[in-house]
């Protein structure tokens, strides 16, 4: 027996002690890797900016890709490219940049800022090629702005116009006779379309179209001018599917040449003085970050808020814009007398009308005190332009999606399917004659069904004032151009709904302006974590995330987490946009 306690001692030391050694080692590890360290741009260097990256509203921070691959697991946010591409033009040792558009992973108003930053590099008067295999119309959006185009001889150039598709769910539910019960305000209001239709409203394809149509114009006017060809022969090339090979690319101009990337090397190192094409410098956007500290100048301090994801109500995850979180951040801005004006960058396609209204007035608080500009991403609508609507002033690109001022409710009625599908009753007992309400395991009655839709005539209405006051309109005129409909940025401005077509720079300026700063330095929120506390708070959520997907499938665990948002609309009205797009120009 006293043998048997020694080893189970010494086990249990031995044990505690690997243990001990191992944590040791990883935060080690971790704090080697997480070094910030800046390392030495080589002279003649190609800075590269690979699309298929998605640049977004922050840095993405993979704690555990950069433990197995370091470096690799962090992708500069869109304003860090940015400010990088600015100094880039101004750096001597970056002597051009080469852009990968084969694919591209960022929105179209996200497209456009990269796409304004490269434009102003090229009066640097320093080259810039762009290349693919084959190249995506989003990446060619980006792409064709280069000197020079190019793609690969046996690959070519996606140009057939732009579509977009949604899913319809209701005849699904009628055969598991389940009844999605749904209460709206806003004729446009179509994010309960594929409970209720079978097919796209009128009244939603007309808002889709203008949309849609008006994204498109744009991209052909930029290919036109870029390319030197008249839009409507652009056009003509989509309606009549020319574009079928790299040949045809080629043929009509809207490509510079078909090369190899062997090839591609030789054209840089012609620029470079001589460097040999194996030896040419490439840097990308993920070391130029680790080079190049950007920081602002000057006495004043701008805070920059990233209000990007869904909106929620309490606390949420990474990628969501939590009321409890987003209330105490914007409380501690406003209790900050070293701030001098916030800047609210909005990335979000809406959620909890609840969670937006406590933000919104968080907000209006901070307002009274300094002044508030929003800027807005790839899309700001909904409860996403509920938090933006009182802003000092509204910057959007113009290809943002905005607008969408609308709310609906969804209670789902599964007594069908229960009883006659699976053979499952539900019964009970209540103090009071809606003690149960509202419930998905009975028909709401008529009584319940008016209250219903009365809650959510009464939050659209308040939604409507918010935006009255906000933009200094009627409630008539603002109900004119709300009832769900979806707006581009350059028409939102036309009606309204926005003051100026810009980007969160352009914000950032107008925000220094109004509280008369020569210069400012820059804080962001939600505040960065260190890498050891992304790898402690990350590592429950990434095991579980990474072990299901493994199991059912990428495409699979998309379609799971647009079932999550299903569950978050149920029973809770919403300000929020279409979910079930599944086919994006």
């Amino acid at each position: 027996m006293k043998s048997f306690f020694t080893s189970f001692f010494a086990a249990i030391l031995a044990l505690f002690v690997f243990s001990f050694v191992g944590v040791l080692l990883l935060i080690g590890f971790a704090a080697a890797v997480s070094s910030d360290e800046p390392t030495a741009v080589p002279t003649n260097a190609v800075l590269v900016i690979d699309l298929a990256d998605n640049f977004t509203e922050k840095e993405v921070s993979d704690p555990f890709t950069e433990l197995m691959n370091p470096g690799a697991g962090k992708v500069p946010s869109l304003t860090t490219v940015i400010g990088l591409i600015q100094h880039a033009k101004k750096d001597s040792n970056i002597k051009g940049i080469y852009i990968k558009c084969q694919q591209n992973s960022n929105g179209y108003a996200s497209s456009e800022e990269l796409r304004k930053a490269l434009v102003e590099f090229k009066k640097s008067n320093k080259f810039i090629f762009a290349y693919g295999e084959t190249i995506s119309q989003k990446g060619y959006w980006v792409g064709n702005v280069a000197n020079q185009i190019y793609t690969h001889p046996q690959g070519g150039l996606e140009f057939s116009g732009f579509s977009l598709e949604t899913v319809f769910l209701k005849g699904m539910l009628d055969k598991l006779d389940v009844e999605m019960q749904v209460f709206y305000a806003g004729k446009f209001k179509s994010a309960t379309e594929p409970f209720r239709y079978e097919k796209m409203s009128d009244a939603n394809k007309l808002q889709t179209g203008v949309w849609l149509n008006g994204l498109y114009d744009h991209f052909i006017n930029t290919v036109a001018s870029a390319r030197q060809i008249a839009p409507e022969k652009l056009k003509s090339m989509a309606n009549e599917a020319k574009i079928q090979s790299a040949q045809d690319a080629l043929s009509n101009g809207l490509v510079d040449g078909l090369i190899y990337d062997d090839q591609l090397k030789k054209m840089m190192s012609k620029k470079l003085n001589g460097v040999k094409e194996n030896d040419i410098p490439f840097v990308s956007m993920k070391e130029y970050a680790k080079s190049v500290p950007l920081r602002g100048t000057g006495a004043g301090k701008i805070a920059v808020v990233y209000a990007d994801g869904d909106i929620v109500m309490g606390k949420g995850v990474k990628g969501s814009i939590a009321s409890d979180d987003f209330r105490m951040i914007l409380q501690k801005i406003r209790a900050d007398a070293s701030i001098d004006a916030l800047v609210l960058r909005v990335n979000s396609p809406g959620g909890s009308a609840l969670a937006s209204d406590i933000i919104w007035r968080e907000i209006e608080l901070i307002k009274g005190k300094i002044p508030v500009i929003v800027s807005m991403g790839d899309v700001a609508a909904s409860g996403g332009y509920y938090i933006a609507c009182g802003a000092d002033s509204i910057y959007a690109d113009a290809n943002t999606i905005t607008g969408s001022i609308g709310v609906f409710s969804v209670v789902p009625n599964i007594s069908g399917f229960m009883k006659n599908k699976i053979g499952v009753t539900f019964d009970g007992v209540k103090t009071a004659t809606y003690a149960d309400a509202p419930t998905s395991t009975r028909p709401l009655n008529a009584m319940e069904q008016k209250m219903m839709q009365s809650g959510v005539d009464s939050i659209y209405n308040t939604f409507k004032s918010r935006v009255a006051k906000g933009r200094k309109k009627s409630m008539d005129f603002v109900d004119s151009i709300a009832q769900g409909r979806v707006w581009l940025g350059s028409d939102a401005m036309n009606v309204g709904l926005v003051d100026r077509i810009g980007t969160l720079n352009d914000a950032l300026a107008s925000a220094a302006k109004m509280a008369k700063l020569k210069g400012y330095s820059v804080k962001s929120y939600p505040e960065s974590k260190s890498f050891i506390e992304d790898l402690i708070e990350d590592y429950k959520d990434y095991v579980k995330v990474k072990s299901i997907e493994s199991e059912i499938g990428a495409s699979q665990w998309q379609i799971f987490q647009h079932l999550k948002t299903v569950q978050q609309m149920v029973g809770a009205p919403q300000a929020r946009m279409p979910i079930f797009v599944v086919k994006q120009p």
